[in-house]
């Protein structure tokens, strides 16, 4: 059954509601309604509730400031429990049901690989999904907006920190096995055949599964001196745990994807030495003006909010909608709001800038570096250092 989560955000002002008839779907004279598809339950949940929170706490921060233009920003989310089937139902049902503006938030490769055609088809933006899966940074697909850096981009600093700074060769990869999981395969392949290096042993496990026992044996066998990993938070964990139960002395590496925080919660005292990539800024640096103010949002919303890379991205895609609605001339459509995001083409999120052109639909190209400490805290690095083991 879909989980409809947003009620309570859609059951603020109904005694108003506008009786005027809405020139472009989700948009009425009180508010625009956005609509989001996302893991809100299973293996992947941290990141689909970490999207979510992100997004409303800078759609809340401008409402109580009078909205944009006067309109508030409200959100309709439904969990498709990272399934793809599940994704296209609640797809449909935003876009023809609920008369979504704009779909916002979407979390995963095999989600957005399925939600995507859809609303690309009924020419629906497809917003800051939590993804860097190449094919949605294709420029022919007019309708979709990314906020990160691509997995490609991610992989290639994995394979050039682990190259350079630690002087390794030996290298496995984990990876679901899925779209995703492909998606860093082959990037890593690239950035290793760009090194005349090969992979020493793959391991799979199937998505929504924390099944690894036939990946930790396989990987186990090559004898790496590096797993980098492209899955989940859930799976991941018990992959490194059962990977180091066995003995095996590598260093693991994440992709942004995994959930840091949640990974490290995870891992409890495995986690230290396990590395993280990032396509956002360290969430607890308030000398960045973006952070300090998603920081601010975040707690006006719950004073108990744990800050966190997943909920900062979720805001960053919040934030991205709000500049481009501000800067709208005339009536909001969605063709204006993509076309102003291209016209605009900068968008300065406080000491963050996402950049966007004519072919290019993909706001950041950073990737930061990340460790987990032995306490469970993460701790940002510009390098990686020979582990003691």
């Amino acid at each position: 059954m879909l989980r409809y989560i947003a009620k309570p955000l859609l059951m603020i002002g109904l005694g108003m509601m506008p009786c005027a008839a809405q020139a472009e779907p989700g948009v009425l004279d009180d508010r625009i309604v956005f609509g989001e598809s996302a893991a809100f339950s299973g293996p992947a949940e941290a990141l689909g509730l970490g999207m979510r929170e992100g997004i409303l706490a800078a759609f809340n921060e401008t409402n109580k400031a009078g909205g944009v233009h006067g309109r508030k920003l409200t959100l309709i989310s439904y969990d498709d429990g990272y399934e793809p089937d599940r994704a296209i139902a609640n797809t449909n049902r935003l876009i023809k049901n609920d008369k979504v503006f704009a779909l916002i938030g979407e979390v995963g490769t095999p989600t957005s690989q399925a939600a995507q055609p859809i609303a690309t088809e009924a020419r629906v933006p497809f917003i800051g999904p939590l993804t860097g899966a190449g094919f949605l940074r294709n420029p022919a697909l007019g309708n979709v907006v990314n906020v990160r850096a691509s997995y490609d981009q991610e992989t290639e600093t994995w394979i050039e920190r682990l190259t350079q700074d630690l002087d390794i060769s030996r290298i496995a990869i984990l990876y679901q096995n899925d779209g995703f999981g492909k998606a860093g395969l082959s990037g890593v392949e690239k950035a290793m055949d760009k090194r005349g290096l090969k992979l020493v042993a793959q391991g799979t496990y199937e998505r929504n599964t924390v099944a690894v026992e036939a990946a930790v044996e396989a990987i186990v066998k090559g004898n790496p001196e590096a797993v980098v990993m492209v899955g989940a938070y859930k799976p991941c964990a018990a992959f490194i745990k059962q990977a180091s139960a066995s003995g095996l002395k590598a260093r693991f590496v994440n992709i942004s994807f995994v959930g840091t925080n949640a990974l490290a919660k995870e891992l409890g005292n495995d986690g230290n030495g396990v590395i993280v990539t990032q396509v956002v800024p360290f969430p607890e640096d308030t000398s960045i003006p973006l952070v300090a103010q998603y920081q601010k949002a975040l707690r006006s919303d719950n004073p108990n909010a744990k800050f966190g890379f997943v909920s900062l991205e979720g805001y960053m895609v919040g934030q991205l909608v709000v500049q481009s609605l501000s800067k709208m001339n005339g009536p909001v459509t969605r063709d204006g709001l993509l076309a102003t995001i291209e016209k605009v083409g900068s968008f300065n999120l406080g000491g963050v800038t996402l950049s966007y052109g004519p072919n290019d639909n993909q706001g950041m190209d950073r990737v930061f570096l990340t460790v987990i400490q032995s306490d469970g805290s993460i701790k940002p690095v510009n390098h990686l250092k020979t582990p003691a083991f």
